[in-house]
């Protein structure tokens, strides 16, 4: 097969604002199993949205973007939703910043030659196929980025901050969730920030400069700045998404500021979607129950549901848009804060 016949049908992101959950979700209250669990978690997350001391802190893992779910963050984040992102680096990166350089995923198939996909320069993310060469162009944009900017330490915050600043002079039309986040100063933070194409595209910018100074990561100012938002927030939620890294690291920074000697108390709220099995010791499918035990989750409004993301985030989300309760929010702008901070 030639490369254009199997990148022709590109996915599509579902809409929460045109989608109204909410009679779905009441029915799922009255019934059993994840359905039950489901309707409890949307109803948490509308508690978040009703506490106007709580701050939303949003942790997302896995092929999303890809997948079609790009939207929902972005209305998440548009509408005052959520205030704070935890995520992979392949999220808001290859799939995010990828798509708002004009690129895109496409439906494929998990039946395939995938050795005739390597040929062809074709990745699969199970039934998703993504140009590698459009990825390479990816890479080196990332590095054109940090080649612009002086030569230090930064953040993944800061560096994605920078990142929304390039899409917002050079690319103002599009639904990137960074642009958004730019736009909204709402901070972004990527703990594992060079495990994606921003990885590839720095290693490029440095080992070009060679022995000149050069733009670096910084990822214990990540979760130091990611602590000082919540010293600012009289409470914490948390809507977590799979699990892996910005898990633990959303729900690492009530220990954090234990440590610094701060009484902060636990995430008051916590949701969690995962298909992730918890007995094998394994980080995404630890219960929140498990993490009350280490002083990061109160054990009072926190649900899991095991169900794939695709499946169960749209219709929460639907929900809580569809309350509305998120209109009587205000954004929290901590980006704009960290930079206050810092300067």
């Amino acid at each position: 097969m030639k490369k254009e016949e199997l990148l022709k049908e590109e996915i599509e992101h579902i809409d929460i604002k045109d989608i109204d959950s909410t009679s779905i979700i009441e029915a799922f209250e009255k019934m059993s199993f994840q359905a039950r669990n489901l309707a409890n978690a949307a109803s948490i997350y509308d508690k978040m949205l009703m506490d106007n001391d709580c701050t939303i802190i949003l942790s997302i893992a896995g092929s999303l973007f890809s997948a079609g779910l790009k939207k929902v963050v972005r209305d998440l984040v548009r509408h005052d939703m959520v205030d704070v992102i935890v995520s992979t680096g392949a999220i808001m990166v290859d799939q995010d910043f990828f798509a708002a350089l004009g690129f895109k995923h496409y439906k494929g198939t998990p039946i395939i030659d995938d050795e005739m996909l390597r040929e062809l320069m074709i990745d699969r993310i199970y039934d998703t196929f993504i140009d590698e060469e459009q990825l390479r162009t990816c890479d080196i944009t990332l590095a054109e980025i940090a080649d612009s900017l002086e030569p230090r330490p930064y953040s993944s915050q800061e560096f994605l901050w920078e990142i929304g600043r390039y899409l917002h002079m050079k690319r103002k039309d599009n639904d990137s969730v960074v642009l958004e986040c730019y736009r909204k100063n709402l901070p972004i933070f990527v703990p594992a920030f060079s495990d994606c194409s921003a990885g590839f595209g720095l290693v490029y910018h440095q080992h070009k400069r060679g022995l000149q100074p050069k733009v670096t990561i910084d990822s214990v100012k990540d979760f130091l700045d990611l602590t000082k938002i919540k010293y600012a927030s009289k409470e914490t939620g948390l809507v977590m998404i799979g699990g892996g890294v910005p898990k633990n690291f959303a729900q690492d920074i009530t220990v954090a500021a234990e440590i610094l000697g701060a009484d902060v108390g636990m995430h008051k709220y916590a949701i969690q979607i995962t298909v992730a099995d918890e007995r094998d010791g394994g980080l995404s499918g630890s219960t929140l129950k498990e993490a009350h035990s280490w002083g990061k989750v109160d054990n009072i409004y926190e649900q899991m549901v095991f169900s794939e993301a695709t499946i169960a985030f749209p219709l929460i989300a639907s929900y809580v848009y569809h309350k509305n309760n998120w209109t009587k929010r205000q954004p929290k702008c901590y980006a704009k804060m960290l930079k206050e901070i810092m300067e």
